[in-house]
């Protein structure tokens, strides 16, 4: 192995050994992957539109304004599983959605 590869193999490897491990595996600059530990759940009682459009990936703008739509027409959801009563979203979304989704 010649002197710099050595050096990035031996910088690599310190730089693992400081950061925690879910930073030592994210980009600096990178945006957190949908389910990562480092993304926090969307309360779906209190989020507007765009903040849950841009947080839950699957739902665009439309599925959001829906959501939106049933909570302000139904009141506050009292489960997560009340999100299959919203138009567009069915079980196989619910069960993609609910570990990015709180109350």
């Amino acid at each position: 192995m010649n002197a710099t590869r050595l050096l990035k193999a031996c910088l690599l490897g310190s730089a693992l050994l400081v950061l925690p491990p879910a930073q030592a595996a994210v980009a600096p600059n990178a945006a957190p992957a949908a389910g990562s530990e480092l993304t926090r759940p969307v309360n779906i009682n209190t989020a507007d539109a765009a903040t849950l459009a841009q947080s839950l990936r699957g739902i665009g703008r439309s599925k959001a304004e829906a959501i939106v739509s049933y909570r302000s027409e139904n009141g506050p959801f009292k489960s997560v599983d009340d999100l299959v009563n919203v138009k567009g979203i069915g079980t196989k979304t619910l069960e993609q959605l609910r570990p990015l989704v709180a109350l």
